[in-house]
């Protein structure tokens, strides 16, 4: 059975980099009728915070990417304290003093001399007097996991075959001194005691990744399919790291984008696969190929999103907006004929407003100069209100009739009298909604 999980820290808000990984994860356990596991990666006692957490069940609930089960890593403690005593019997971990300080004049050495800034080791050259010296002196150290000094490799499901000579990397920490377990093992614990059979993540994590197969195997696991998909870039190429504050999933609900919307643009993006508009999940699910993507930085615009959002709610019957219609006062007998004109005029949710408040109170007429007459003219021979389905021809036929006018030249300034605007929806099928008309005669 095919398991995934999405292990985001609780320590702020969800963003576009965040949904692109769960969002991989998702559809590659629906569309094999597996689990998705939702397990907030919350051993951080400083960071994690109870708010961040419901926002980030908030987000994906907002985007239907319902989890089957929801894990907290700080439940976990104890199983990955008896891993840590399963290093420590197995001579793969060892506790080191180094302060940042040090560890940092030891890399530029290492750097000057042409040698790769790895950790050097030698903490296991101290003996147990100056260990206990140590302690003594500065408390308890970290603990390493000693890498097994060959090549680790790996078919990714992204990047194909990988292979990482351990002894260009250092043993990772995996408990810091003040006893707080670190993601690196506290994954590896996770993902073999809940059967997850594939991981997609950045591409950040290659190297992590190499260092966890290790760990899973001097535990006695399986390690999972690895995949690691692109990292987003902006528009430009430029990192996205500096922007994703302003990217948060949150302000992007905020901001009018339809959830299909952004799902529809994150599940193509990065691959060989046109981005498409989906009309549903099941859609995205089936047409999802984790093959199809690429190895190359994916560049990520956000106003990319709007268009999408557009046609998405274009598409949709009045039902989708009742909620919406029924907040901003549009009376009930009145909404589907008010939809039929405003959806195809709106970009957002949020533009709707726009609609009903012209059609509702009115809008300040915009009448050029030379055709102030011409307007005042017209605006006598204006059918008498509530308008009807016949009205606008009605009253350009009389218009036409009686300047002389045709085309554009009659029917822009009629238009911009009644709405203030040069565009908008069919005016045949606006006029009967308006409640009031601000034009005088």
């Amino acid at each position: 059975m095919t398991v995934t999980r999405f292990a985001p820290s609780p320590t702020g808000y969800l963003h576009v980099g965040n949904l692109r990984t769960a969002l991989f994860n998702y559809l590659i356990a629906r569309k094999a009728g597996g689990t998705f596991v939702l397990r907030l990666d919350d051993t951080d006692p400083e960071r994690s915070k109870p708010e961040y957490a419901d926002a980030i069940k908030q987000d994906l609930e907002w985007l239907g990417l319902e989890w089957d089960r929801v894990e907290t890593q700080s439940s976990r403690l104890d199983l990955y304290a008896d891993a840590a005593d399963k290093l420590r019997a197995a001579g793969r971990f060892y506790e080191a003093w180094e302060t940042p300080v040090e560890l940092d004049l030891k890399r530029k050495k290492q750097l000057n001399m042409g040698k790769p800034p790895v950790y050097d080791r030698a903490a296991l050259e101290l003996s147990e007097a100056e260990k206990e010296a140590l302690r003594a002196e500065r408390g308890s150290g970290v603990w390493r996991f000693k890498l097994e000094h060959a090549r680790i490799n790996w078919t990714d499901g992204i990047l194909g075959d990988i292979s990482i000579d351990a002894a260009s990397v250092s043993d990772p920490v995996l408990i810091r001194g003040d006893g707080q377990v670190l993601y690196t093992i506290a994954s590896v614990v996770d993902d073999t005691d809940m059967g997850i059979t594939h991981v997609v993540r950045g591409s950040d994590h290659v190297t992590n990744t190499a260092t966890q197969i290790q760990i899973i195997e001097a535990l006695g696991g399986t390690a999972p399919n690895f995949a690691h998909h692109s990292l987003l870039t902006g528009p430009q190429g430029e990192a996205l790291s500096k922007r994703l504050g302003t990217l948060a999933l949150r302000d992007l609900r905020e901001n009018g984008v339809e959830p299909l919307a952004l799902l529809s643009h994150m599940a193509r993006i990065g691959s060989s696969d046109p981005i498409e508009l989906r009309a549903s999940m099941q859609e995205l699910v089936d047409g999802f190929d984790l093959s199809r993507f690429g190895t190359a930085p994916t560049k990520f615009d956000v106003d990319d999103l709007y268009p999408l959002t557009a046609k998405h709610l274009h598409a949709q019957g009045v039902s989708a907006v009742r909620a919406d219609l029924h907040a901003l006062g549009v009376p009930s007998e009145m909404q589907d004929a008010f939809w039929r004109v405003a959806r195809e005029n709106i970009t957002t949710r949020r533009d709707i407003a726009t609609w009903w408040t012209l059609c509702r109170d009115g809008a300040e007429p915009d009448i050029d100069a030379e055709d102030a007459e011409f307007v005042a003219e017209a605006l006598t021979l204006l059918p008498a209100m509530p308008f009807t389905d016949t009205s606008w021809s009605d009253w350009t036929a009389a218009v036409k009739e009686k300047t002389g006018r045709k085309g554009r030249g009659l029917f822009m300034p009629l238009r911009k009298a009644l709405t203030g605007m040069q565009h908008g929806p069919d005016m045949g099928q606006l006029m009967p909604l308006l409640q009031v008309v601000r034009a005088k005669t």
